[in-house]
């Protein structure tokens, strides 16, 4: 078994970004900017706005973050992107969710300027922005060097956004067969997941994927985070398969840290392309 090392890898990314966002500096450039959008008062969201922040400062990003109750109507958060769609000074904007249950998800979302959309969330996003966790799952895959043509994969997931995002993404890189399923009923959770090469989770249900639902020798990329307690499981119970893997990803430090390092590769994108507009 071998580990994805997210971590590893975020590290590449965040020396790149790094490295160019110095470079711009020198040569008189701004810091690029951030909008975070934060609805409510959940303990995760809030720590994943903060791990944002934390990495932001590292890299040289600014970020502003905007923060509603929880009680907050649509119409005031509608309100908010419109300021941030119109403000000259960010450069992109992220709305974390989930959101509180009297907001629509797909209108909020619908309503960023999508050349400002941080998270690649909008189908007319342009072209040099990419879903963070789509870039991540590609780069875990490049960090295996399988040979796709000769492989199967498979995605679990329980939204068909999502599900379309990740069979095009497994379509494009050449896959020879791509299967994939919404929802956590475990015998067609287990057909699935027991015939194919390389797995692909989402399903946010802990531990779920045991050593006999897999394939020997299978590659495992694990996006479903479930926090319990004060512990964070993903979709795999990792020392049931660990023996019979030839790659997995670890959670923590799979996809999430590669995942934010993406998000903000995507704020470097916007940057730049706003400032050769």
């Amino acid at each position: 078994m071998k580990l994805i090392d997210g971590r590893a890898l975020a590290e590449k990314v965040k020396d790149e970004i790094t490295i160019e966002i110095f470079k711009s500096l020198q040569a008189g450039g701004a810091r690029p900017s951030l909008a975070i959008v934060l609805v409510g008062d959940r303990p995760d969201s809030k720590i994943y706005v903060s791990l944002k922040e934390k990495e932001a400062k590292k890299l040289g990003v600014d970020t502003h973050r905007y923060e509603l109750a929880e009680n907050a109507s649509e119409e005031e958060l509608l309100d908010t992107i419109n300021f941030l769609n119109n403000d000259k000074n960010v450069d992109a904007i992220l709305v974390q969710l989930p959101l509180p249950e009297q907001m629509n998800v797909d209108k909020v979302m619908a309503a960023l300027n999508p050349l400002k959309d941080a998270d690649g969330f909008l189908d007319n996003h342009p072209d040099y922005v990419i879903s963070p966790v789509l870039a991540a799952v590609k780069l875990m895959l490049d960090d295996t060097k399988i040979e796709p043509k000769k492989l199967s994969a498979g995605a679990l997931y329980n939204s068909e956004v999502f599900g379309t995002a990740i069979t095009k993404l497994l379509q494009d890189y050449g896959f020879n067969k791509i299967v994939g399923i919404t929802g956590r009923d475990g015998e067609a959770v287990k057909k699935l997941s027991s015939s194919v090469d390389v797995l692909i989770t989402a399903i946010g249900v802990p531990l779920f994927i045991k050593d006999n639902m897999i394939k020997d020798n299978a590659v495992i990329i694990d996006i479903g985070i479930t926090k319990v307690g004060e512990k964070v499981y993903g979709d795999v119970d990792f020392d049931s398969v660990k023996d019979k893997v030839s790659y997995i990803t670890p959670v923590p430090g799979g996809v999430g840290p590669l995942t934010i390092a993406c998000l903000f590769k995507n704020v470097l994108s916007i940057y730049k392309n706003k400032k050769t507009a």
